[in-house]
Order: structure tokens, then C-alpha cells, then sequence
């Protein structure tokens, strides 16, 4: 055996005893100290040590990972208790105390909120009752948001920055709070009743006046909004920012079809962020806020919707401290639970204004609620409207139908003068002493046909609007709120889609019917007079056939079986009306004393006016 050490063993002795050496000196216990001792020390070095200016943290250094790693090396890294201190200036003990960002939840049978102390924030806000168009569960809220007011010290600048330790909390609250090195107080006190979509916010200070008095009270509020919805354009299109005034209570509002920013002068009572079927609301519960900058911008990314930003102006109490008691709300775009909170939250349902706003609160709305109460499948429910619509104006449609049998009865008559006449002044003159002396209007098909125009108009804001529809299955539908696809299309048909919707298509085909049979009543007279209107009106079908395939297929399910019922009633009317007796009726008034009635007289008097106009320009 070889007694010899050769290099290797030499070399290895060495390390073996380098390692011994490190572990004695480097690896010794520490001793505990009095905090007070070691709050002392760390004081002095921070006023002793000197840093350069390059070496300050930034605006980058907010990144919760690099500020966990500084809060893990402040006791032992004087560079790093100085970077903390620039970062979170008099909260830099705050973040000190806070060894990590924590996070809790409160929840209802509605909602469920998780909360974070970093900016003491709702980082999450699910609805629980809802899910996204892909079954997933439906978020107002998730690490999209940002909410905070501004401050000046040093480089913070931001309440979002700030780490707050949890005060106090319970089944229905939660306390957050933090404290600065000179005895400033922050905090925030969230309270989730039971059964409610708003959650309580007050937010109240205590000392900070000196960090609010060089900034602008001005309170942060934004949203990068989640799609819900399988048709993200309809969402996008049907999202707004919205506010209301405290001067005269109206609701505006504003999209990114007109413009992406507005500001908001006078006082404001909340500021709304409303999705399509959804909503995240900021009011204040005491003194109103002075205003707010606001911005709006679509989003193409997947995913998402819309921006939205409202910088608000707050007031602020007697000592230049905060003292803001809020509310917000998160939760769905339906009437009856807007309305309740008696704020004019159910101004964000954009159920048309003026008339058609009367026709849905008043009429539509009620008898929806009321269909709903028995539980009744949603297409049934819009089965009844239907009837229950028609039933009303039915006696407008009869008198539509029964004019249009009038004239019927005058075709041939009508088509005589057309025959006489070259002239198209001396045509028109002839055909109106013609309805004159038959007591008949050439608008009496029209008028009532005018009349039902607004219902319609109403019911094409009310169904899309209508978050009772949302995910509600009819017949092949899956969905009454968004467009039934009964074929997905390999490619995008401009000003159609890339999809083929049936409730759309049998809209369309039974209009083009309705629009032929009508075409059979009126006769020849109008279409000879204008014929052009002849094929204008079979391609305004056609148009909304582009129009609807996007659109909610409960519209599109409602107009369907509207026309359907209206082809069950014109049948009906045709076989009560005996064209007979109408046509003895138009005879005998031929023969008797002729009095002009208002409406003929009205036009007399524009074609005698139009008339001395050509005469003139012939001159």
C-alpha cells in the first residue's frame, strides 16, 4: 500500500477544511434583540448610510416580487431598508410588519369577493348565480382592476402600493389598515350585507392631510372588462360608460362610437362601467363627488371587452383627511334589482327613451314579470307578449285591413284613370276627387300601420337588453339573449356573418310574405303611382336578414311569430268583411251629397300647392 498523499488527496484536504473554517465563522447563532434596540438601529443606519441617486427604486420596483424581496433582506441590507424607504415612504414599516401580501374573502349568496392587502383591493368579484356564455364561472373582477386615490411621498404615490395589515374582520366585514412611521392611519372597512349585490366601502384617514395636500383628490377607478358573452361584438357595442348628475338626476352616458374620453362637470352621484349584462358601479353614499375624467376604449384582445377609467373628484373633510363612505355595486343589469337600491341604477337598462321607454316599463316589462312568476318557458313567455300585443292592436289592424279593401274595390276604377290620364298632376288630382267622393283614405292602410311602428321599435331595445333571456334554451336555441346557429360557416360573409341563424330566416321569409300579401290587398294603385316602392320594399327584408343574424334570437323569435299571428288575423278579418257590401256602400255614397272630410281637403290643398309651384317654374 502506497503511504504517499499524492496532489488529488492534498487538494481534497484543503476544501474539507475550508468548508469547516466558513461553516464556524459564517454559520454562527444569532442573538435575539429587544425590538426597540433593533428599530433604533435601523434608524440610524438609515439616516448614516448614503445611496446614490441611480440606485433609488422606480416605478418598476413596484413589482410585489422585488418588494417581498426587500422586506426578506431589510433587516440585514441597509441599501435595501433605503430602497423600501424611497419605495413606501412612511409605510415603509407598514411593509415591514407585513411579511406577505394576504388574501381573504367575503361572500353572500350572490357574490364572492376575495380581497388582497396589497391596496387593500377586490382582486376578485364572481357572481355565483351566473356563468360565462362557456360555462365558466362569471367574474365582474379578476386581477383587472385597479382602485385607489392619489397621495405624495416620496415616490409613492399611489394608495395601491401601500400594504395593509387586516384590522378586524368577521362573517360580513372586513378591516384593513395601515400605519405610517409618524402615526398616520389608513383605513378601509368593506361590509357585504346578506342577499345584495353592493358591497359598503369607507374609506378614513388620520394624520395623512400632509400627503394630500400638493396632489389632487382624485380617486382612480378602472376596469379591463372580461367577455361574458358568445357574441363579443353585440358586448362590446352594448357597453357604455355611464354617470348621472346630481343637478338634474340624468343618466349619461357615453361609447366609443362617438368618442373614447369625456369629462363630467358638476356633481356626480356614481359612475357606472355597464357591460352588456352586467354592471361595476362606484357611488358615493355621502357628500357627492366634484366631477370625474373618464375613458373608454374597445379591446381586441381575446378575453376581453372594454377599458374603462374614471379619475373622480372627492371631497374632502374639514382637516384635509379622507372620509369617504362608498358603495359598489357588482352585480346583473336586471330592472327590478337595479331599481330597488332607489339610486337610479335602472337608467343603465337601455330600454329606449320617450315613448318606447313608456311602452317597455309600462307595458312590456310588467307583463314579462308577471309571465315569469309562473315559471313559463322564456319562449313561451314571448309567445304570449305576442298575442297579448296583437290582441291589443287589433283594431288597428282590422281598420288597416278594412281600408285596404276599400281600395281593393276602387282598382278598377283606379286603374281607368291611369289609363285616361298622361299627365301625372291631372292623374293624382283625378284619383283623390275618386276617394273623396268613395269615403275612402288612401292613408287608412298606412296610419294604423304607423301607429304600431313604436311597439316595434320597443321591443327591438326590450328583448337584447332583457338579462332574463340570458342562457335561456328555446326549441334549437341554447340561448335567447345572443343568435341561435344552426350551421357555424367556414368563412364571414360581409354584412351577414359566419354563422346562419333559423329564427333569423324565418323572420325574414315570413316578412317577405306578409310584404307579398300586403302587395295583393293595396292593389296596384300605390305601386302604379310609385313603382319603384314595388321592389324597395321586398329588399328591406332581405337587408335585415344581415341585420339579425347577429342579434338576440328571442327579437327575431318575437317578430317571427308576430307576423305569423298577423297572417292568422288578416285570414280571419278577409273571411268577415264581405267586399260586396263595401262595394254597395262606396256606390251609394257616389250618389249622394259629397263633403270633403279634413284629411282629403289637407291633400287637396298640397297638390293644388305643388301644382302653382310647377306652373311657376315652367314660367
Amino acid at each position: 500500500m502506497n503511504k504517499k498523499l499524492d496532489i488529488s488527496q492534498i487538494i481534497g484536504f484543503l476544501l474539507i477544511g475550508a468548508i469547516i473554517i466558513y461553516f464556524t465563522v459564517f454559520n454562527q447563532p444569532e442573538v435575539e434583540q429587544n425590538p426597540a434596540v433593533a428599530n433604533t438601529e435601523d434608524t440610524t443606519g438609515i439616516e448614516e448610510a448614503k445611496v446614490p441617486e441611480e440606485e433609488l427604486p422606480s416605478k418598476a420596483d413596484l413589482a410585489p416580487e422585488e418588494a417581498a424581496i426587500a422586506k426578506d433582506s431589510l433587516q440585514t441590507d441597509s441599501i435595501a431598508v433605503i430602497k423600501a424607504q424611497a419605495l413606501y415612504g412612511p409605510f415603509a414599516q407598514q411593509m415591514l410588519a407585513q411579511e406577505e401580501t394576504e388574501f381573504i374573502t367575503l361572500e353572500n349568496d350572490l357574490l364572492r369577493l376575495k380581497f388582497s392587502t396589497m391596496g387593500a383591493q377586490i382582486v376578485e368579484a364572481e357572481l355565483k348565480k351566473y356563468k360565462t356564455y362557456d360555462s365558466l364561472p362569471l367574474y365582474l373582477i379578476k386581477e383587472n382592476s385597479n382602485f385607489a386615490f392619489n397621495l405624495q411621498s416620496g415616490q409613492l404615490r399611489s394608495s395601491a402600493d401601500i400594504q395593509f395589515s387586516i384590522l378586524d374582520q368577521g362573517v360580513d366585514f372586513i378591516d384593513f389598515q395601515a400605519k405610517s412611521d409618524d402615526g398616520a392611519v389608513l383605513t378601509y372597512h368593506y361590509k357585504l350585507p346578506a342577499d345584495d349585490y353592493r358591497l359598503l366601502l369607507d374609506i378614513e384617514s388620520d394624520g395623512m392631510s400632509s400627503m394630500l395636500a400638493n396632489v389632487e383628490p382624485s380617486l382612480l377607478f378602472e376596469l379591463k372588462a372580461n367577455r361574458h358573452e358568445k357574441n363579443k361584438k353585440n358586448e362590446i357595442q352594448g357597453s357604455e360608460l355611464q354617470y348621472r348628475l346630481i343637478e338634474d338626476l340624468d343618466v349619461e352616458s357615453f361609447n366609443t362610437t362617438s368618442k373614447d374620453e369625456e369629462t363630467a362637470e358638476g356633481s356626480l352621484d356614481w359612475v357606472a362601467f355597464r357591460q352588456q349584462f352586467f354592471t361595476t358601479i362606484l357611488q358615493s353614499r355621502g357628500e357627492a363627488f366634484a366631477g370625474a375624467d373618464m375613458a373608454l376604449a374597445s379591446l381586441e384582445e381575446e378575453g376581453h371587452t372594454k377599458y374603462y377609467a374614471a379619475n373622480i373628484k372627492y371631497p374632502k373633510d374639514g382637516r384635509g383627511d379622507l372620509n369617504l363612505p362608498l358603495a359598489i355595486y357588482l352585480g346583473p343589469n336586471k330592472f327590478e334589482i337595479l331599481e330597488s337600491y332607489e339610486s337610479g341604477f335602472e337608467e343603465l337598462v337601455p330600454l329606449g327613451w320617450g315613448i318606447l321607454s313608456w311602452i317597455n316599463r309600462g307595458l312590456v316589462l310588467n307583463v314579462f314579470n308577471w309571465l315569469e312568476d309562473y315559471g313559463i318557458n322564456y319562449g313561451l313567455i314571448i309567445l304570449i307578449i305576442a298575442l297579448l300585443i296583437k290582441m291589443i292592436l287589433f283594431p288597428l289592424t282590422y281598420t288597416s285591413y278594412r281600408s285596404m279593401a276599400k281600395m281593393r274595390v276602387l282598382k278598377p276604377e283606379i286603374d281607368e284613370l291611369n289609363e285616361k290620364y298622361d299627365d301625372p298632376m291631372k292623374k293624382q288630382q283625378a284619383q283623390l276627387e275618386l276617394y273623396n267622393k268613395a269615403g275612402v283614405s288612401p292613408l287608412g292602410g298606412c296610419l294604423p300601420m304607423l301607429l304600431q311602428f313604436p311597439i316595434l321599435i320597443a321591443l327591438f331595445r326590450f328583448f337584447p337588453a332583457s338579462i332574463e333571456l340570458r342562457q335561456q334554451p328555446f326549441l334549437w336555441a341554447d340561448d335567447l339573449s345572443t343568435y341561435d346557429s344552426i350551421y357555424d360557416l367556414p368563412f364571414d360573409i360581409p354584412f351577414y356573418g359566419d354563422h346562419v341563424s333559423l329564427f333569423t330566416l324565418l323572420m325574414t321569409v315570413s316578412t317577405l310574405i306578409y310584404t307579398y300579401m300586403n302587395q295583393q290587398l293595396t292593389g296596384s294603385a300605390q305601386n302604379q303611382q310609385f313603382p319603384q316602392m314595388k321592389y324597395i320594399i321586398y329588399l328591406m327584408p332581405i337587408m335585415f336578414l344581415g341585420v339579425f343574424n347577429g342579434y338576440a334570437a328571442g327579437l327575431s323569435y318575437y317578430y317571427f311569430v308576430a307576423n305569423m299571428i298577423t297572417f292568422g288575423q288578416q285570414w280571419a278579418i278577409r273571411s268577415f268583411i264581405d267586399e260586396d257590401k263595401i262595394k254597395a256602400k262606396i256606390a251609394k255614397r257616389k250618389e249622394g251629397p259629397q263633403k270633403e272630410n279634413r284629411l282629403m281637403r289637407r291633400m287637396k290643398e298640397v297638390q293644388e300647392q305643388q301644382n302653382r309651384q310647377q306652373r311657376r317654374n315652367k314660367k
